[in-house]
C-alpha cells in the first residue's frame, strides 16, 4: 500500500445504506444499484420460463410415449430431464417473482413465447433427436443471454450459468443416446 493515498471505502456509508433501503421499499429486492432494466429482464425471463415450460412437456410426453427395445432407459432418462426442467421453470419463475413480475404460465401462446419447439418425433430415435435439438437451442441461447446480463445483474447471470450447465448436460446425455441407438458416432474424432 502507498502511504498518503486516499482509499476508497469498500462498501457504501452504512448511515446512506440504511437510508436507501428505506427508500422505495416497494421494489422488494431491485435496489438502487441494480444495473439492467428491470422490466426488459422480466420480459427476457418470460421467454425463458416458456422455454423451459415446453421442456417440460415434451420430455414427459417423451417419457410416456417412448417405446420399443431399449426403450426403458431413455424413458426413465426422459423423465430425469423433465423433472429438471421443472426445477429450471420454477427458478425462473421465482427470479421473475423477485423482480416485481408475474410469471406467465398462461398455455395460450407458449409455443411463440419459446425458443425451443415442441416436436414430438416419430420414433424413439426420432425422440432423442428432437430433444437434442431443443437442448442445443437452450444452450446457445442462454449463452447469449449469460452475457448480456454480464455485471447488470449477476443473480440472473449466476442462475442462467447454472441453468445453462445442466442443459449442456442434457445435450450431451441425448447426443449419446443418439450415438447409442445409432450405432455410430456423430461427433468428429479430433
Amino acid at each position: 500500500m502507498t502511504k498518503g493515498k486516499n482509499k476508497e471505502p469498500f462498501l457504501t456509508d452504512v448511515k446512506a445504506l440504511r437510508e436507501r433501503a428505506r427508500k422505495s421499499i416497494e421494489k422488494g429486492a431491485v435496489t438502487h444499484n441494480y444495473g439492467g432494466d428491470v422490466q426488459q429482464t422480466i420480459d427476457i425471463l418470460q421467454a425463458v420460463l416458456a422455454t423451459e415450460i415446453v421442456c417440460v412437456l415434451r420430455y414427459t410426453m417423451h417419457a410416456v410415449s417412448a417405446s420399443g427395445i431399449s426403450s426403458d432407459s431413455v424413458k426413465a432418462e426422459f423423465a430425469e430431464h423433465a423433472k429438471e426442467e421443472q426445477e429450471h421453470m420454477m427458478v425462473i419463475a421465482e427470479r421473475i417473482n423477485q423482480l416485481g413480475g408475474k410469471p406467465n404460465f398462461n398455455p395460450e401462446g407458449l409455443a411463440s413465447r419459446s425458443a425451443s419447439q415442441y416436436a414430438e418425433g416419430e420414433n424413439l430415435i426420432g425422440m432423442i433427436r428432437e430433444n437434442l435439438i431443443a437442448e442445443r437451442i437452450a444452450v446457445e441461447h442462454y449463452r447469449e443471454l449469460i452475457l448480456f446480463f454480464g455485471d447488470k445483474d449477476t443473480t440472473t447471470r449466476v442462475m442462467m450459468e447454472h441453468i445453462l450447465g445442466n442443459e449442456e448436460e442434457h445435450a450431451n446425455d441425448m447426443h449419446d443416446l443418439l450415438v447409442a441407438h445409432e450405432g455410430r458416432p456423430m461427433l468428429p474424432n479430433e
